[in-house]
């Protein structure tokens, strides 16, 4: 009985083996794959990035600019300044020395507004001093020391009250 037994197990398994080989193995064609054709923009694209990577290495020149160069956005070369001069020792302090004037206070002219007046155009000047911006007229007062002269088109002038000297801020 173990030879029966044997030899059915055995046919049983070939069955069961040529069953998996012939599910393994299809009849079946395999359609070839569909291939589908690039689109014109796809293209254009790839196109453009090998332009872009071109002018890229172009940006990297090879070689390096010469160091004393022209500069090509100046009409001359500028005059190299001589060397300063050596200062002569200043003389000792005599009691006469009239005492030093104390410096002009920093003024800036920021702009010029005009408008129509029945007698003319009437001009205020937007000055900035001291931290504080000043829209005057003429006779207004700039600061505790100035007061305007004059409003013209890109100049204003200032007159001291303190030693009565004149001013002049300009549009830059």
């Amino acid at each position: 009985m173990n030879v029966n037994r044997t030899l059915t197990l055995m046919a049983a398994s070939g069955a069961l083996v040529a069953w998996f080989a012939a599910a393994a193995t299809s009849k079946r064609d395999v359609p070839p794959p569909i291939v589908l054709a690039t689109p014109h923009v796809d293209l254009q694209g790839a196109a453009l990035s090998k332009e872009i990577a071109r002018l890229h290495d172009r940006l990297r020149p090879d070689a390096s600019p010469r160091q004393p160069a022209r500069n090509l956005f100046a009409y001359h070369a500028a005059a190299r300044p001589a060397p300063a001069p050596v200062a002569a020792p200043k003389p000792a302090l005599s009691e006469t020395a009239a005492p030093a004037a104390p410096p002009l206070p920093p003024m800036k002219l920021d702009g010029i507004a005009e408008d129509a007046g029945p007698d003319g155009a009437v001009r205020t000047a937007i000055i900035s001093a001291g931290g504080q911006l000043f829209l005057v007229k003429a006779g207004d007062a700039v600061t505790a020391r100035y007061t305007v002269a004059r409003v013209a088109a890109d100049v204003v002038e200032l007159t001291d009250t303190i030693d009565h000297s004149v001013r002049r801020l300009a549009l830059k």
